[in-house]
């Protein structure tokens, strides 16, 4: 039997010269041979059509089959963003003792910040000095209000408040100007204690709201003690005795509570006051105004040194919002305790960062198809977080299957996260996958299967 279309064409040939030799030798026989060609050379030639035409179509399908077989869409290749770490911030150990409170960042901070965030030097009771005076003139606004005038009362002094300038001239402390007869309003007088830190003022003052000292010294304990500030010790009204003692957690508390009364508040703030019938008076903190600082009160001692109770509006970057600062160092020197309040408020400024953490184009994943068409992922926009220190900051990446393979066409996104915060951004198709070839197409059949 013929095996293929060549087989089957010698084959006939072949036939047809013995079928003409029997026809030659027998005429009925030829003529049936002839018959019975004619019907194989019928079978034989309908045959090689159809193997023709099959061949074709095998050859014309593969072609349409290799031409218009769907290839889909390729899967990428991505790998999540890393975000490398801000440094750690450095706080500086401010001479003496020291402790400061934070408040309006505890999401970066801790929920501790607000009370002491950082301190150094121990937490014992230290005469207070002069700060003494803000107790002073909270127990006597907690008796003697100023109202809603802001003023208060008017006070009157008289000659034994005229003779406590030179009682107190004589024990070298900072006094002011107090002429018998003198009159001026409460709230003045609170503050020429305060801002020129005159001794004779707080006394005087005192005496005024509550008749004697013994009186008010009595009030201004158990108010310490109403308001928790238990660690703090208060024998007279100027803070030059060295039992008036606090310890720093006791006066970040103290300053907390200056700061909450507006009136005090303001006053602490005020870098020079003129009250009518006294000279300019100056304040004696040599940090107000300095990076922030608005407040509070020194007080300085011969054979303790100067402590300064300071508060501080700082502004961070990527944080509406100021944090509000109060802090305390005991026993250090004037211009220590500026050097180390600069120090210490710059680094907690530069321990926060508005950080880049995903540049708008930076690659985060490639497509490559079988035919040698390349495209990458990319970040679509700017991803900013405010970062605390060298906080972690973590990148959490989806994608999602390509639909059209053109530039542009989003594909994913990417969540960075450091603490409570976080920020999304698009990952984008950047090139465009194109077809493949027709030549490529016709010489891969596998790879299209594959595919």
């Amino acid at each position: 039997m013929p095996h293929d279309d060549l087989d089957r064409l010698a084959w006939i040939m072949r036939t047809s010269d013995e079928a003409e030799t029997r026809r030659r030798a027998d005429p009925a026989v030829h003529a049936a041979e002839r018959a019975r060609d004619r019907r194989r050379r019928r079978r034989s030639t309908i045959g090689a059509i159809v193997t023709v035409v099959v061949l074709a179509a095998l050859a014309g399908g593969y072609v349409f089959a290799t031409l218009t077989a769907p290839v889909g869409m390729p899967s990428g290749t991505a790998k999540a963003p890393v975000v490398a770490a801000s440094p750690a911030v450095a706080f500086p150990t401010p001479v003496g003792e020291f402790a400061v409170s934070v408040t309006g960042a505890d999401e970066f901070l801790g929920a501790g910040a607000s009370g002491i965030l950082t301190a150094s030097g121990g937490d014992a009771a230290k005469p207070m000095a002069s700060i003494s005076k803000l107790v002073t003139a909270l127990v006597v606004l907690d008796r003697k209000p100023l109202g809603d005038g802001g003023t208060g009362p008017t006070i009157t002094f008289d000659k034994a408040a005229h003779d406590l300038y030179d009682k107190y001239y004589v024990l070298n402390a900072t006094i002011a100007a107090m002429p018998e007869g003198t009159r001026m309003s409460e709230r003045d007088a609170i503050a020429t204690m305060l801002v020129a830190s005159a001794s004779n003022y707080a006394e005087a003052v005192s005496t005024w709201a509550f008749g004697s000292q013994p009186v008010f010294v009595s009030a201004a304990r158990s108010w310490l003690k109403k308001h928790g500030l238990t660690s703090t010790t208060f024998a007279e009204p100027t803070g030059l005795d060295t039992r008036n003692t606090s310890t720093p957690s006791d006066l970040i508390a103290l300053g907390k509570l200056v700061m909450a009364d507006p009136a005090l508040a303001q006053i602490v703030g005020l870098h020079s006051l003129e009250v009518a019938g006294l000279p300019t008076l100056s304040t004696t903190n040599p940090a107000l105004g300095i990076d922030g600082v608005d407040g509070i009160k020194t007080g300085t001692l011969d054979d303790v040194g100067v402590n300064l109770l300071f508060s501080a509006n700082v502004s961070v970057a990527g944080i509406d919002t100021p944090l509000r600062v109060i802090g305390v160092i005991l026993g250090s020197s004037r211009d220590q305790i500026v050097q180390d309040v600069r120090a210490w408020l710059n680094a907690l400024r530069a321990g926060f960062h508005d950080t880049i953490v995903g540049a708008a184009g930076a690659e985060v994943g490639t497509y490559r198809t079988a035919w040698g068409s390349t495209a990458t992922m990319t970040l679509g926009d700017t991803a900013r977080l405010v970062t605390w220190s060298d906080a972690k900051v973590t990148a959490k990446m989806t994608t999602t299957a390509l639909k059209t393979g053109r530039d542009g066409e989003r594909i994913g996104t990417v969540v960075y996260t450091t603490g409570s915060r976080s920020a999304s951004v698009p990952v984008v198709l950047t090139g465009t996958i194109t077809k493949p070839t027709t030549e490529w197409r016709l010489t891969h059949p596998g790879g299209l299967l594959h595919w």
